[in-house]
């Protein structure tokens, strides 16, 4: 939806600054009008301590609570900490300040990205990949005038991308001559101790690597509790891509479509697997084992330059130790009932343009599970974030769902119903 400039929203700030502008036009693209950004519920407790443990800010909350939330204490400040989509995972600091900011739905497990509560710190910093401050009436929320906020996004030391945001909110003192500049040097401690602990990772890695009269498979297999234990797992990136992304000892590697399909099933089935079953999984009827033992040396070497941890074993193929790959973390999720933590994971189907036996039955199997959990939760705001995935774009079941949940008066109703007329039409 484009709203002009001469939108009458935007005459409520005349002096709007063209950050807050440009913020405002992209908040009006998602919610009806400021008076309905209210930042929605995406954990419960125990859901929220599950993704807590499993992002990669949580390794570095050692060093954000020494720069930041201790000497917040008794200064009306609350320190939050959000994932790269604008959802809070940490709010801490001054009791008196949290339980105000609760009162505007400013609390862990809520979502505040532009998308959901418009204009503010934590969600514009992650829109525009910079640091930002919001200052009263600036928020796009009548709700947040009172507070003032400064965020700084905080960046992979690797690849560059987003993996969230640190956020003081308060008074006047949360946009303060000196408060960027505290932040962004939170942030940048942040990213020299992951870029630390990567680099201790990769020299064990190694370490364990080199061949040695004492060292056995055994001993190679349990790197992951360790020393060598660290920021991330080993984890290979499958779902809504055609080429798999593999994340080792701090280094992120593209693959072929054929090694994401090897390297996913051997993920997939840790036991290991024959060259027969291998063959099966990943080709079609009728391939001789020739294809797949010439693939395997492929893979090997490309392992062996970049992952060297992860070189399989032969006979069966089996991979050293465990690599996570996102489609088995989300059935992982389901099983438990945890749909909305596997929503958040999954990004579209896993690997979509593949042709592989089994990775056309993970990716039916994976994409059905969460479609009928998804549906069954009787949630409005799961159901439309589920509504976004291009798998659900023609799903006139899932719509109509979304619009018997949608109360009668809610300004989300018209979007539903005009994409239904649509697939009617």
């Amino acid at each position: 939806m484009f709203i002009p400039l001469t939108h009458p929203l935007f005459s409520a700030l005349p002096e709007m600054r063209p950050l807050v502008r440009d913020s405002w036009r992209r908040s009006l693209d998602t919610i009806s009008s400021p008076e309905h950004a209210a930042p929605p519920l995406v954990w419960e407790d125990a859901q929220l301590q599950e993704f807590r443990r499993n992002h990669p800010l949580a390794a570095v909350m050692p060093v954000i609570q020494a720069l930041l939330v201790v000497p917040s204490h008794d200064t009306g400040l609350l320190i939050a900490v959000g994932d790269e989509h604008g959802r809070l995972l940490w709010v801490e600091g001054d009791s008196a300040a949290r339980t105000h900011g609760e009162k505007i739905n400013f609390a862990s497990g809520m979502d505040w990205s532009e998308a959901a509560a418009g204009t503010s710190a934590p969600g514009t910093a992650l829109a525009l990949g910079r640091p930002v401050q919001i200052v009263g009436e600036e928020h796009f929320n009548p709700a947040v005038h009172s507070w003032s906020c400064t965020a700084v996004p905080v960046h992979d030391p690797d690849s560059g991308g987003l993996l969230g945001v640190v956020d003081i909110t308060g008074g006047p003192d949360a946009v303060g001559a000196n408060t960027l500049s505290l932040v962004q040097a939170t942030v940048a401690a942040a990213e020299a101790q992951l870029r630390i602990q990567r680099l201790e990772r990769l020299a064990a890695a190694s370490r364990n690597s080199r061949p040695g009269p004492t060292r056995n498979t055994r001993s190679s297999r349990n790197t992951e509790n360790g020393p060598a234990k660290s920021l991330y797992r080993d984890s290979l990136q499958v779902l809504g891509r055609d080429h798999g992304l593999l994340h080792v000892a701090g280094e992120a590697v593209t693959l072929s479509e054929r090694h994401t399909e090897i390297l996913t099933m051997l993920a997939m089935h840790p036991a290991g697997l024959s060259a027969e079953q291998l063959t099966d999984m990943v080709y079609p009827e009728g391939t001789s084992l020739t294809s797949i033992r010439a693939e395997m040396v492929r893979l090997r070497k490309l392992l062996h330059k970049h992952a060297p941890s992860l070189v399989p074993e032969s006979r069966p193929y089996r991979l050293p130790q465990a690599l996570v790959v996102d489609a088995g973390q989300v059935l992982s999720y389901l099983d438990r009932g945890a749909h909305r933590l596997a929503l958040n994971i999954y990004k579209g189907a896993v690997l979509p343009r593949s042709e592989a036996p089994a990775v056309s039955e993970l990716r039916t199997r994976t994409g059905l599970l969460l479609r009928e959990a998804i549906l069954n939760d009787a949630s409005p705001e799961v159901v439309l974030a589920y509504l976004q995935l291009p798998e659900a774009a023609d799903d006139a079941e899932a719509w109509h769902s979304a619009l018997r949940l949608l109360p009668q008066r809610s300004p989300r109703r018209a979007a539903v119903v005009a994409h239904l007329e649509s697939l009617e039409h």
